[in-house]
């Protein structure tokens, strides 16, 4: 299909706004070292505070048709009418076209045949169909779609027109729509029926020969058509960059975790037979290689009994390769055998029930060149003895579990119903920064992509727009509440193959589409069937400093199918019980996330069109493990808000010895005396004051989804140093041998206890958020059961509760079950605030 766009359009020219600066960090800090992170404990205040918040839109959301809505109805002229369906995005009216086939078209007069193509033409757009050579009865059936807001005509014109390979193409005739007659169409309604009509002449003054079939109706966004239609929007866009700007719906693939269980080996002969083997398997699944230790003693029969695990995605493309290679020399290993085992040959786990060991025989390394009557003299085969299988029972991460979307398991059989409905509306981006130089200024091709459990959509690109319109509706299945949802904002560098980066062209096909903001919304902080339509900030840290690249505009509702799965879920372990009956190690996770996340980015990257390398792993948080001086700085201060509180009430009670103010002071004298005397009303005193804490605090709970947070991430006041090293290289680029030892070895040990102290200040917001109301859900059951436990107590003998608890803590452990408690499962379920920093 080709297509062509008119010099003359009246297109609204879109002015970019400048480039903002970046907020200038304070004076002390700025003239620190960057190790002096505990001497400046105070928060940044940033000159332009409010542009990086949250702020409340007010879109016209829900279907409004013109004409009242009347089905059938003409015209695109009035009407109102608030219909119930693709309701969380703003209406976009557009003029359909389907151009289904034509018959008896005329030939010419000096080639004797018929190489037709139509042309649709609404005011200065026009669309043109592919072209057939010798054909005077085409099919084309393609669609194309105008927008409203660009329309500048009151006539559709569809003409047939006959390729010339040299000079003007011959005109065969037109057909014209007068746009007040076009019909509407209302999904669920069934497509419009094409109707046959006679091609006119030149002057449209009489009939000539030809029929074209058409079907002509207004519609908007919503209709099934839209997807694969021609859109005016962009027109500009040739070649294989048009399917590359269609919006799309993506699967990840299914990740599974292979077990290898390498136990032993038999028969295993070097190649110098005067010396004992000293043996080690190695085991490759695609680019993934792990190695078992070596066996401790020199034998021909080695014992390993070692699990390796790998990630593996269906359809299972690699294979298992295993070799037992010999350390002849601390830098010399020989392959002594080989084997290749495709993955479909291993059976698949669904619970920690024991698998079946085999044998299996070993090549020998290079047997392949031996002669045929060598192979003959062999007498028998080194063998391995292996477990393998494909584990369905636990949840591949892919992802970090801070901001994990899903964490279901693999097999299917396993899956419970889902607990809710997800709804994003994809409305519109405002303040886009150019990202490219297209035609001499400064331009923006912009994309959404959104993330969430298997499923990934990318909506539409918007051809040179800072203010972007997409109001695209999608929908998930939610299975947790306590999961997020990622959104990120994509620069789109892929148009065409004729263009260069920068170039006229508007972004080439070999260059990388630039990250322009991502967003994050955790599920549980939203209230049921309650429509947020807010602008978030597009934040972005660069080697200067924190930037502002825009906002996003978003509706979003969540919708609860069983309140009482999702209350039941609150106590459950937030991953499969297989985590926990048979736990990886953390450096294992860390690897197999590694492995995932590359897979799952080069199996999304051959889709057609592909979501690209760099858009999967911004999506996905690949580099969040690397170390940072902002993060560990931020993470600290994240510890210090906490430990302020207790600070806090450390000096209450000291005003309360010093008689600061003396009516205070009585009563915390009086309740002491009570409490001294009738100590079995303290845990239920405790109780009752949480519940009215969590009562008081219904009233100050937070109105909006939690986002993107400058401050709390430390990026407005960051060291100049500090911003060099965290986009340094990993390993660092610095020339110095030395430096670089010694920097790296700081960075990966300095990363581990960034982790930490990023996990200590989670577990301390998760107990925070138990009376803020951050998880609607989690804190109406904590405030009931803060009422239950006091009414309880109340009633029951303290010394009866202190030995009942005494003795359940005490219990034996074959009183104790694997699986985490209750309590445990109910607060590693809380929201902390790891969601809102970059």
């Amino acid at each position: 299909m080709t297509i062509s766009f008119c010099c003359c359009c009246g297109e609204t020219n879109h002015k970019h706004k400048e480039p903002e600066r970046v907020p200038p960090t304070q004076e002390k800090d700025s003239e620190k070292p960057a190790g002096t992170m505990h001497q400046n404990n105070q928060q940044p205040i940033p000159n332009n505070q409010e542009d990086f918040k949250l702020k409340d839109t007010n879109p016209r959301l829900g279907e409004r048709w013109p004409n009242g809505g009347v089905r059938g109805g003409g015209g695109w002229m009035s009407g109102d009418k608030i219909t119930s369906t693709y309701d969380l995005v703003e209406q976009m009216y557009y003029l359909y076209v389907r151009v289904v086939k034509a018959k008896d078209l005329p030939t010419s007069a000096i080639t004797g045949s018929c190489d037709p193509y139509a042309e649709v033409k609404l005011g200065n757009y026009k669309g043109t169909t592919r072209h057939y050579e010798k054909k005077t009865h085409p099919e084309w059936n393609q669609v194309f779609a105008f927008s409203k807001e660009r329309i500048q005509s009151s006539v559709l014109e569809v003409f047939i027109k006959d390729k010339e390979m040299v000079g003007r193409d011959d005109y065969l005739g037109k057909v014209l729509f007068d746009l007040n007659e076009v019909p509407t169409r209302v999904p669920p309604d069934s497509p419009l029926a094409p109707q046959w009509y006679r091609l006119e002449d030149r002057r449209g003054e009489g009939k000539v020969r030809g029929e074209i079939m058409l079907a002509v109706w207004m519609g908007t966004q919503a209709d099934e058509a839209f997807p694969e239609a021609w859109n005016s929007d962009a027109a500009t866009v040739h070649g294989e960059g048009v399917f590359n700007i269609r919006s799309k719906v993506y699967v990840s693939p299914k990740l599974w975790y292979l077990r290898v269980n390498v136990i032993e080996a038999q028969d295993i002969q070097p190649n110098d037979r005067g010396r004992l083997p000293e043996v080690y398997v190695k085991a490759q699944v695609g680019t993934q290689i792990l190695k078992t230790k070596l066996c401790p003693t020199r034998t021909i029969n080695p014992l390993w009994n070692e699990d390796l695990v790998f990630v593996a995605a269906e359809p299972f493309e690699e294979k298992l390769v295993l070799t037992v290679e010999d350390r002849v020399h601390p830098s010399k290993d020989e392959v002594l055998g080989k084997i290749s085992l495709p993955l479909n040959l291993f059976e698949k786990r669904l619970d920690h029930r024991p698998v079946h060991t085999r044998w299996f025989n070993l090549e020998k390394f290079g047997f392949g060149v031996l002669e045929g009557d060598k192979r003959k003299e062999l007498k028998f085969s080194s063998r391995i003895h292996l477990r393998v299988c494909l584990e369905g029972a636990y949840h591949v991460l892919d992802e970090s579990t801070m901001y994990i979307s899903d964490q279901r398991p693999t097999s299917r059989q396993l899956w419970k119903q889902p607990i809710g409905i997800l709804e994003v509306g994809i409305l519109s981006a405002q303040g886009l920064l150019p990202m490219k130089m297209k035609d001499g200024r400064g331009a923006t091709d912009a994309y959404c992509v959104a993330k969430y459990g298997q499923k990934w959509v990318r909506t539409r690109t918007i051809i040179d727009s800072s203010g972007p319109k997409w109001n695209e509706q999608y929908t998930w299945e939610v299975y947790d509440p306590c999961t997020v949802i990622t959104l990120g904002v994509f620069d789109n560098c892929h148009l065409g193959h004729g263009d260069r980066p920068g170039g006229a062209g508007g972004g080439g096909g070999s260059g990388r589409d630039s990250r322009i903001g991502k967003v994050r919304i955790r599920l549980s902080t939203l209230e049921a069937d309650r429509i947020y339509t807010n602008s978030y900030p597009l934040l972005v840290l660069h080697p200067s400093g924190v930037k502002k690249m825009g906002e996003l505009q978003l509706a979003v509702r969540f919708t609860c199918l069983s309140l009482a799965n999702m209350i039941y879920l609150y106590g459950h372990p937030l991953l499969p019980k297989m985590h926990y009956l048979h736990p990886f190690t953390v450096n294992q996770l860390d690897s197999l996330r590694y492995q995932a996340m590359s897979i799952v980015a080069v199996r999304l990257g051959r889709a057609e069109p592909p979501l690209r390398k760099e858009v999967v792993e911004y999506m996905l948080d690949v580099d969040s493990h690397m170390w940072s001086m902002r993060r560990s700085k931020a993470n600290f201060f994240r510890i210090m808000s906490l430990l302020s509180g207790m600070i806090s009430v450390s000096r209450w009670f000291d005003d309360v010895c010093h008689w600061k103010n003396p009516i205070t002071s009585v009563l915390v004298h009086v309740l002491f005396l009570i409490l001294i005397w009738y100590p079995e009303l303290i845990l239920p005193t405790i109780f009752l004051y949480m519940f009215l804490i969590g009562l008081w605090n219904y009233r100050f709970r937070a109105r909006h989804p939690p986002h993107m947070d400058t401050r709390l991430s430390w990026a407005e006041a960051v060291h100049p140093d500090e911003l060099d090293e965290e986009f340094d290289t990993f390993p660092t680029s610095r020339p110095q041998d030395i430096v670089r030892m010694r920097y790296d070895r700081l960075r990966s040990v300095a990363g581990r206890i960034q982790t930490v102290v990023g996990d200590m200040a989670t577990q301390g917001e998760r107990f925070q958020s138990l009376l803020s109301w951050r998880d609607p859900r989690a804190t109406s059951l904590f405030i009931v059961f803060c009422l239950c436990a006091a009414i309880i107590l109340y009633v029951t003998p303290f010394k009866a509760l202190a030995l009942l608890v005494g003795l359940y803590m005490l219990r034996h452990p074959r009183f104790r079950s694997k699986m985490p408690s209750v309590p445990s499962n109910f607060f590693k379920r809380l929201p902390a605030r790891t969601d809102g920093m970059l």
